[in-house]
C-alpha cells in the first residue's frame, strides 16, 4: 500500500512539474501578431504575402550547407573553452553614478547584447536580458554570471529598444519586471504583440518597419535593416521583423546592429544616417555554418567602416554559449582585425561605465581577457 501511494504521489508530482514547465514555456513564448497589427505587417516591403513571413532582401539560408544534424552533434560533443573557468572581471560603478543622466554618450555593457546607453539626457536600455537563462525553460543556455546590477537597480529608464524576438534579446522575465514603469518600447514590426501579452501598456509600444523613424523627447530612433530571422516557437518563424537601430540626438548618434549577417545594408545605413560616434556591433555566436545570419568578427570591423563609425564596441559575446567557438575567440579575432585596420575598438569590462571622454581619448581596459586565457593555457 505504501509503495502504491509513493508511486502515485511521485507520478502526480512529475505531472505537476511537467505542467508547470509547459505553462512557463507557453507564457514565455509570447503572442503572435493579429488583427490591425498583422494588417500593418502585411503592408511591409519586407513581408512575403505568399509565404506569410518576413524575409531578407537576399536569400539567407540558416546553414551554408552542412546538415543541422551534424551541426547539432558538433555543438553537443565538440568545442573547447566555451564557458570561462572563472568569473569574468567586472568594474561596476557605484549606483550613485547613475543618479543623473549624461548629456553626452555614456554606456554600460552587461554582456551579450544588453547595453545601458545615455544620450543627450535620455537613458536607453537595449535588448535587456537580466534573467538567468536565454531560453523558454530553465536550465538551458545559462548565463556565465549574474548581471552587475539587477533590473530593479536601474532607475529612470526612458526607452527600451528591442532588435528582434529571439530569447537572448527579448527576455520575458525582464520585460515583466518593467511593466509597471512608464517606459516606451521601440521594436520592429510585430514584436509588440509579445510585449502587450506580457502586460506592457500598448500606448507605450512603438513598432517600426525598416527606415521608419520616430522622434522621442529630442531623440530620433530609426529601425534600420539587418540580415537575420525571428521566432520564439515551433510555428511562428519570421512572423515578426528583425532590425538594427540608429539612435540620433541633435549632436551625436549611436548605431546598434542587433543580430545580422554581413551585407550591403551597413554601407547603405552609413551613407543615409552616418557617420556614427559609436557603433555596437554583433561579434559572437558565429560560425561559417551560419554566417549569413551572424557575421564573423572580421566582418564586424568592416561593418563599422561601412557605417562610418568613430568608435566601435563588439557585443553579442561574453555571457552565453551559443556556438562552437570559445568564449574568448570573438574578442581576440575582432581585436586583431581592428588593430590591423586601425579602428578605435573599445572592449570594456562587464559593468564598466564608459563616457564620451574615453571614446575620444583612449580605450578602456583593453585586453582584460588575456589574463584569464593565459592562466588557462599555463595550467
Amino acid at each position: 500500500m505504501i509503495k502504491k501511494t509513493l508511486k502515485r504521489t511521485t507520478l502526480i508530482l512529475l505531472l505537476l512539474l511537467a505542467g508547470s514547465i509547459t505553462l512557463i514555456a507557453c507564457t514565455t513564448i509570447g503572442s503572435n501578431p493579429k488583427g490591425e497589427r498583422q494588417q500593418r505587417i502585411e503592408q511591409s516591403a519586407q513581408y512575403n504575402l505568399d509565404d506569410k513571413q518576413f524575409e531578407n532582401p537576399i536569400a539567407t539560408p540558416l546553414s551554408t550547407g552542412r546538415s543541422w544534424f551534424s551541426i547539432t552533434m558538433d555543438f553537443i560533443m565538440n568545442g573547447e573553452g566555451r564557458t570561462p573557468d572563472q568569473a569574468l572581471p567586472e568594474d561596476a560603478p557605484p549606483l550613485s553614478s547613475l543618479d543623473n543622466k549624461s548629456r553626452d554618450i555614456r554606456f554600460i555593457w552587461f554582456g551579450h547584447s544588453t547595453i545601458l546607453l545615455e544620450l543627450e539626457g535620455k537613458r536607453i536600455l537595449i535588448d535587456p536580458i537580466f534573467s538567468d537563462y536565454a531560453s523558454p525553460v530553465p536550465y538551458v543556455i545559462k548565463r556565465f554570471q549574474p548581471p552587475v546590477f539587477t533590473i530593479d537597480q536601474i532607475k529612470d529608464i526612458d526607452v527600451v529598444i528591442i532588435s528582434h524576438d529571439h530569447y537572448d534579446h527579448l527576455d520575458y522575465t525582464t520585460i515583466r519586471e518593467l511593466r509597471e514603469r512608464d517606459i516606451h518600447f521601440f521594436t520592429p514590426l510585430g514584436v509588440g504583440a509579445h510585449l502587450e501579452y506580457w502586460g506592457i501598456n500598448p500606448d507605450n509600444v512603438h513598432e517600426l518597419d525598416w527606415w521608419e523613424s520616430q522622434s522621442f523627447n529630442g531623440l530620433t530612433l530609426t529601425a534600420t535593416p539587418a540580415q537575420h530571422f525571428s521566432g520564439r516557437g515551433l510555428s511562428n518563424g519570421n512572423s515578426t521583423l528583425w532590425a538594427s537601430w540608429a539612435i540620433q540626438g541633435s549632436k551625436q548618434s549611436v548605431f546598434f546592429s542587433g543580430d545580422s549577417g554581413y551585407s550591403e545594408h551597413y554601407k547603405q545605413i552609413g551613407e543615409t544616417l552616418g557617420p556614427f560616434d559609436l557603433t555596437f556591433l554583433e561579434n559572437g555566436a558565429y560560425s561559417v555554418d551560419w554566417k549569413f545570419v551572424h557575421q564573423l568578427p572580421e566582418e564586424a570591423v568592416q561593418a563599422h567602416k561601412d557605417l562610418q563609425g568613430k568608435a566601435m564596441v563588439p557585443v553579442h559575446w561574453g555571457m552565453f554559449t551559443l556556438a562552437l567557438h570559445s568564449w574568448h575567440e570573438p574578442i581576440e579575432r575582432v581585436s586583431a582585425e581592428a588593430d590591423k585596420q586601425d579602428i578605435n575598438l573599445l572592449s570594456p569590462k562587464l559593468g564598466q561605465l564608459v563616457s564620451t571622454a574615453q571614446l575620444q581619448q583612449g580605450k578602456p581596459d583593453q585586453n582584460w581577457w588575456q589574463a584569464l586565457v593565459n592562466t588557462k593555457n599555463t595550467e
